[in-house]
């Protein structure tokens, strides 16, 4: 990485970051954590907390689940903050952000904000907050009884149902007709309440931002592609997506008009879009770390660790200069692999040996079955790349995708 990584200093003398959700994917937290010279103590759940435990200083055993019950996870960030007063705190994912935040807003440490916690946890509060303060967005109904809403949706359609609070496009469901959305309401009349709104046109773009007191320190933002409808699960993400100087002054403004209608204060925020014809419209915002290995995308982009940025806003440590511009083209890819049951896995090491591989790997093995995909969780492969040029990118992920193979056969079990 560029110089601009270097930036161990004494950005925290003898301080203590509370770091809510370690697993796997916010080891690198720790890593930047402790070349920052912090002390490391992890709230996880007990399920997980003897992986962590050779990692971080101390571990606060949790009752809570990893995208479930914020409650059981607040409960103990409080106890544990109570119990010695931390430096900073920082929640990993969906379920730690509303615990984490109510326990920075407690003991008066750096974070997005109680509001924005809760705001970012809602869906329909978003909508509800977007609307008064004029951010572009699809229409919306929210509504406990879907058939009830069938009226509204008939004279919008297509549209897409969502649940209040989820992630990685988990009951998210485009419905194209009249017909379509009388079977959504029948197979869903046990979910409420629930969002319906106007599909809208336009490619799919995030924003991650690095905000200190409420003002943006650095922005980027990464293309997507998806498996398009029904359920618009994540396949791709390019990072430094190119934008026209028009484009990319609409897209800082709704970032800033996002930050202000959820009172985003300090920390991470990651916001889904829209590019449409009459300008972006937002699909949903969070103020907890993106998934996909966007915060390794970055990193590679733009040559500075963005999980260091993090933790230096958690605790309120000095922050280097931003960095200038992308230093490299960087991109995830995943892989969604047909019903059926696993038969046989090839291509990983070919893939790994890529120069422009920086990991890879399934997530299935053989004998797994593998159902229809409807979410990020059932995706079966996945790789991170970076590369100097952007045609050397497209070549490396062309070849990740001709090469990495998941083989399936039919068991008529797969729904």
């Amino acid at each position: 990485m560029s110089e601009a990584n270097d930036t161990t200093g004494n950005a925290a003398d003898a301080g203590e970051l509370l770091l809510v959700g370690v697993g796997f994917m916010g080891r690198p937290y720790v890593a930047a954590a402790k070349r920052l010279g912090l002390r490391v103590r992890a709230v996880e759940a007990h399920d997980w907390a003897h992986m962590c435990e050779d990692l971080v200083d101390e571990v606060e055993p949790s009752w809570g689940k990893y995208g479930a019950l914020d409650e059981l996870w607040a409960e103990t960030v409080h106890a544990a903050a109570e119990k010695r007063r931390p430096t900073g705190i920082f929640g990993f994912t969906e379920s730690h952000v509303l615990g984490a935040a109510m326990a920075q807003d407690r003991f008066g440490l750096p974070g997005p904000s109680l509001q924005a916690a809760v705001i970012s946890r809602n869906k329909a509060l978003q909508r509800g907050r977007f609307r008064a303060h004029g951010v572009g967005q699809p229409e919306y109904l929210l509504t406990d009884d879907l058939a009830s809403a069938a009226p509204w949706a008939a004279e919008r359609l297509p549209v897409v149902l969502k649940p209040l609070s989820s992630a990685g496009s988990d009951g998210v469901e485009l419905v194209p007709d009249a017909a379509a959305f009388e079977r959504a309401a029948v197979r869903r009349a046990a979910e409420r309440p629930i969002l319906v709104e106007q599909a809208v046109e336009g490619p799919e773009y995030s924003w991650e931002a690095l905000v200190r007191d409420g003002e943006v320190w650095f922005a980027n933002v990464t293309a997507k592609t998806t498996t398009g409808a029904p359920h618009f699960v994540e396949l791709e993400h390019r990072a430094a997506a190119p934008l026209s100087p028009e484009d990319s002054e609409r897209v800082a403004a709704l970032g800033r008009s996002v930050l202000d209608a959820i009172g985003m204060r300090t920390g991470i925020v990651h916001l889904e879009f829209r590019l449409t014809s009459e300008g972006p419209a937002v699909m949903e915002v969070a103020v907890r770390t993106p998934g996909d290995y966007l915060m390794e995308l970055c990193s590679l982009t733009y040559g500075i660790d963005w999980f260091e940025m993090v933790v230096r806003l958690a605790v309120g440590a000095e922050l280097p200069a931003p960095p200038q511009g992308p230093v490299k083209h960087a991109a995830s890819l995943f892989v969604v692999s047909d019903p059926g049951e696993v038969v046989a896995l090839e291509g990983l090491d070919e893939v790994l040996a890529h120069p422009a591989v920086e990991t890879a790997a399934f997530r299935v093995s053989v004998g797994d079955t593998v159902g229809r995909t409807s979410s990020s969780l059932q995706r079966t492969a996945y790789a991170v790349l970076a590369a100097d040029t952007a045609e050397e990118l497209e070549e490396a992920i062309a070849f990740t995708r001709r090469t990495l193979s998941i083989k399936t056969v039919p068991t008529g079990t797969e729904e």
